[in-house]
């Protein structure tokens, strides 16, 4: 396809009187549909896409535009074409359309290229089961850059200054064409900063920045877990030559207790009784992860395994309101030391079982003489 052998306006799909807003926008939209890049291979494509480049090109100028509409193609012909003698389109309107597709690595935004941020650091802290319920401040110490204070962040020597890149014209990159594509790489003197220091600062020798011990407070709310993330906005690296500090984040990681397990807000733990108390019910004590004792009601009869629920004695809800449970699981110790009198007193207690005292036991034996057939 020629783009010298269909209208212009017929090739953008646009009308005679549309204006410069309504065929850019038909342009990128046919640009982005038609890149050799997202048809690979596609000659028809190829074609397409120099055909509306070419249109575009004409049209974008009103003087061209005028030409053309006042004596079509032939306003262009002897080497006079739209974009120039060889009828190439404008290639920083390609650009657009490759930061479009591609991202800003292609250019098109113009204007002196943006301060690198500084990096995020990662902080991995420890802290206890009880420090995860209550919260806490706590200091920390790290080594990070900081804005050099010679320079104040400039990275050059005290009573000069940065100039800009002859190079790329302080715009951090350079163009060059291959073909009908133009390539945007950073520019090779200024490694895309867009100035150049002639005279660096002794102490952070240009960067802008040097690396410091620094101490922070951080504040742990109360209901952190294994892997919460706590952001320090601008804790993080300083960016070079004075570009905004990058963030810190502090991952938290609850060592495991020797009482508890912790499941999200709830938490879990095994208490051990004696089989009188199992057998004849009662309250026992035991610790609260608050440090407050809790009263726990055993009926009787209770079996080893069997889970009681205490509500609002667990974790409490992160950046919420309430706790989570406590579950406790009952373990029935059998006595391994007895005295005399309490054999004694068991052995009195054992003439006088009848098997229903233990229905479990019962009917499990009675399941096998009948499963044996005896």
């Amino acid at each position: 396809m020629s783009a010298t052998e269909i209208d212009f306006y017929e090739l953008l799909g646009v009308s005679r009187d549309a204006d410069g807003a309504a065929i850019k926008s038909a342009y990128r939209k046919l640009a982005m549909k038609h890149h050799p890049d997202r048809n690979p291979g596609c000659g028809e494509s190829e074609a397409k896409f120099k055909a509306i480049s070419v249109a575009y090109d004409c049209l974008k100028d009103p003087q061209k535009r005028a030409a053309y509409d006042r004596y079509g193609h032939a306003a262009f012909q002897n080497g006079g074409g739209p974009g120039g003698a060889h009828g190439n389109a404008d290639f920083g309107d390609i650009g657009d359309i490759f930061e479009t597709i591609f991202g800003s690595a292609f250019g098109g935004g113009g204007g002196r290229p943006r301060p690198r941020r500084g990096a995020d650091l990662r902080y991995d802290m420890q802290i206890g089961l009880e420090d995860a319920f209550h919260g806490k401040s706590t200091e920390i110490e790290i080594e990070v850059s900081r804005s050099c204070d010679t320079c104040h962040g400039s990275g050059a020597q005290p009573g000069t200054h940065a100039r800009t890149c002859n190079l790329c014209g302080g715009q951090g990159n350079v163009r060059a064409k291959q073909g009908f594509f133009v390539v945007e790489r950073p520019c090779p003197n200024c490694h895309g900063a867009g100035e150049v220091i002639t005279s660096p600062c002794r102490d952070c020798r240009g960067e802008g920045r040097i690396d410091v011990p620094q101490k922070l407070e951080v504040d742990i709310p109360p209901g952190v877990d294994t892997g919460t993330r706590i952001r320090l906005s601008g804790k993080g690296e300083a960016g070079p030559r004075g570009a905004p500090s990058g963030d810190l984040y502090i991952f938290v990681h609850v060592q495991p207790h020797e009482i508890f397990q912790r499941e999200g807000t709830t938490l879990a733990t095994r208490v051990p009784i004696t089989f009188t108390k199992a057998a004849l019910g009662g309250s026992i004590e035991i610790p609260g992860i608050d440090g407050e004792e809790l009263t726990l009601e055993i009926p009787a009869g209770i079996q080893s395994g069997k889970q009681l629920r205490q509500r609002g004695a667990g974790m409490p809800v992160l950046q919420g309101r309430g706790r989570g449970d406590m579950v406790i699981e009952i373990a029935v110790e059998t006595p391994t030391k007895l005295s005399k009198e309490q054999r004694s007193l068991l052995e009195e207690f054992r003439e006088l079982e009848t098997g229903d005292e233990c229905p479990q036991s019962q009917g499990f034996f009675k399941k096998i003489r009948s499963a044996l057939g005896a």
